[in-house]
C-alpha cells in the first residue's frame, strides 16, 4: 500500500486523529508513522483543523473532595492517636458529620452541573456525485462534525472551482428541501459553526453556486459531492 499518496494519508489520519482506528489497525498506523513523513504530516494538518471543535467544550471544577485529598497526601499527615472521648470531641463529630453533609451536598450539585460526555467528532466522506474519469485522481470532500453537533470542519482532497463560481454546502434532511450550511474553500479547511447540525440532517452535500452562494436560498447549481450521514 502506497502511503505517500496524499488522498490516503488523509483519509487514515482523519480516522486516527477521531479515534476510529482501533486495536491492531491503529497500533499499526502508530508504527508506521516514523517511517512515512506524508503521514505524520496528515495528522498534524488534522489535529490543527480538528482543534476549533474543542472550543465548546467548557471546563469541568474538579470536586471539593478531590482537592482536599491532594493536599492531605501533599501535606503527609499520619494519623493521629486516638483521644479521649469528651463532649469537646463529640461536638467536633457533629461538626465533621455536618461537613461531610456539606461536601456531599456540593457534590452532588457538581455532579448535576457537569456537562455530558463530549463524543469523538463524526467524519463524513463527500464522494464526487459523478464517476471520476479513468486515470484521473477522485476528488472529496472529508467533513468532521464535534459530537454535540455544533461545528464542522471540512477539507477538500483534489478540488478545484473556477475563479467566478463557489462551493456551497448543504445539510439534506430524509424529506423537504435542504439547509444552508454557508460556502466551502476549494483550497483549504472551512470551520462551520452551526447550532444543531446533526437534527434533521440524513446527508450532506455540496453544489456548485456563483461566487456569492446560492440566491435563492436552495441548490440552483449541480451537485457535485454527496456523503450520507451514519449516526
Amino acid at each position: 500500500m502506497d502511503y505517500g499518496r496524499p488522498e490516503l494519508a488523509n483519509r487514515l489520519a482523519a480516522d486516527y486523529v477521531a479515534s476510529l482506528l482501533h486495536g491492531r489497525a491503529r497500533r499499526r498506523f502508530e508504527a508506521l508513522l516514523p517511517a512515512h513523513p506524508t503521514l505524520r504530516a496528515s495528522v498534524r494538518s488534522w489535529n490543527e483543523h480538528l482543534m476549533p471543535l474543542t472550543a465548546s467544550i467548557a471546563p469541568v471544577q474538579p470536586p471539593l473532595r478531590v482537592w482536599r485529598r491532594i493536599e492531605a497526601r501533599i501535606s503527609g499527615a499520619g494519623i493521629a492517636a486516638p483521644a479521649p472521648v469528651t463532649w469537646w470531641t463529640r461536638l467536633g463529630l457533629w461538626r465533621a458529620l455536618s461537613g461531610v453533609s456539606t461536601l456531599a451536598t456540593l457534590g452532588l450539585a457538581l455532579l448535576l452541573a457537569v456537562p455530558d460526555p463530549v463524543h469523538a467528532p463524526i467524519i463524513v466522506v463527500l464522494d464526487a456525485a459523478t464517476p471520476t474519469q479513468a486515470g484521473v485522481t477522485p476528488a472529496s470532500i472529508i467533513a468532521s462534525i464535534s459530537g454535540d453537533g455544533r461545528a464542522l470542519v471540512t477539507r477538500p482532497l483534489n478540488v478545484s472551482v473556477q475563479a467566478d463560481r463557489a462551493l456551497e454546502l448543504w445539510a439534506v434532511p430524509p424529506s423537504g428541501a435542504p439547509r444552508s450550511l454557508g460556502l466551502l474553500s476549494a483550497g483549504g479547511a472551512t470551520v462551520v459553526r452551526r447550532g444543531k447540525l446533526l437534527d434533521g440532517t440524513a446527508a450532506l452535500a455540496v453544489s456548485l453556486e456563483p461566487s456569492g452562494g446560492s440566491p435563492s436560498g436552495a441548490p440552483t447549481g449541480p451537485i457535485l459531492y454527496v456523503g450520507k450521514l451514519n449516526l
